[in-house]
């Protein structure tokens, strides 16, 4: 890109500051600067799933979160405790920045993030999840479009926990109508891309609808937060389409590892390299200076 870092966050600031509307793409680099890296073992998931990193030898939590269990007690043993402790979490420093930035804006979030970060912060209304959520647990079949809160359920199990790492028999969630395992709503081949599901995304077309096609004078702010190379399709390539094919429309990437925008979005973007929770800690300060 054509800027220095300094330059690049004064730029930001002013694209903030003249949006009409922002939409934010989230990806797990907001929840890692976070200090909750589902990729590798930081300190705090380390301490609450520890007792199974050592006796499964999981190189991350999501390594166990997909790991290929023996019984359904072991299975949901980890589960229940990797999703009770991000119920418990507190909301991460990042996400409480990211809102004091957005301010009072009109905003709408697509997310891949599945740890429930963006809805202890923002209204749900404003969320797409795309790949799901922990906070729900669906059949496995699915047999019907239902989802089921996962709180108590987990509370339930992790209080009853044998040899720290699996629950009892009886414990195991079963779907009322086929009796089939649940499992987390969390993307997979068994995915339910349901009712709950639809209206997210709707919503979300609908902003866009509202802010990019009908206000056709609004200044847009497309916010990539720690997005990573695995499902480019998602949140990257749509917001570069857009940002290409719409005047009024600006892109900007924050993620930690080397990157660029590309080359046809020149003067309608920016990249900006660093640690997330240094790099929003930094524009919250100087969104607040403008205010």
């Amino acid at each position: 890109m054509d800027f220095v870092m300094s330059d690049a966050k004064k730029l930001l600031t002013e694209k903030i500051m003249q949006a009409d509307a922002i939409v934010i793409g989230g990806g797990s680099g907001l929840s890692s600067a976070a200090g909750y890296d589902h990729y590798h073992w930081s300190p705090a998931l380390r301490e609450s799933l520890d007792v199974f990193r050592e006796y499964y030898g999981f190189r991350s939590p999501l390594d166990g979160f997909y790991h290929c269990f023996s019984s359904y007690e072991e299975q949901w043993g980890y589960y229940s405790q990797y999703i009770r402790f991000m119920w418990e979490a507190p909301p991460g420093q990042t996400y409480l920045d990211l809102k004091e930035i957005v301010g009072q804006k009109p905003c709408f979030i697509l997310t891949t993030n599945v740890d429930m970060q963006f809805f202890k912060v923002f209204p749900k209304e404003q969320i797409c999840a795309f790949q799901g959520d922990f906070q729900y647990c669906q059949c496995s079949q699915p047999c019907e479009d239902v989802l089921y809160d996962s709180r108590r359920m987990v509370e339930a199990m992790t209080e009853q926990l044998i040899d720290g790492v699996k629950i009892k028999t009886d414990m195991v969630p079963r779907c009322g109508k086929c009796g089939r395992v649940m499992v987390p709503w969390v993307r997979d081949d068994s995915f339910l891309e349901g009712k709950y599901w639809a209206e997210q995304a709707e919503q979300y077309h609908r902003f866009l609808r509202h802010w990019i096609a009908e206000q056709g004078d609004s200044q847009v702010l497309l916010l990539e937060l720690g997005v990573g190379e695995m499902t480019p399709s998602v949140i990257k390539l749509p917001f570069w389409e857009m940002a290409e094919k719409n005047r009024n429309v600006f892109y900007a990437c924050l993620n930690k590892k080397p990157s660029h925008a590309p080359e046809h979005l020149r003067g309608k973007s920016l990249y900006l390299e660093g640690d997330l929770k240094e790099t929003l800690g930094s524009l919250k300060e100087e969104v607040k200076r403008y205010r």
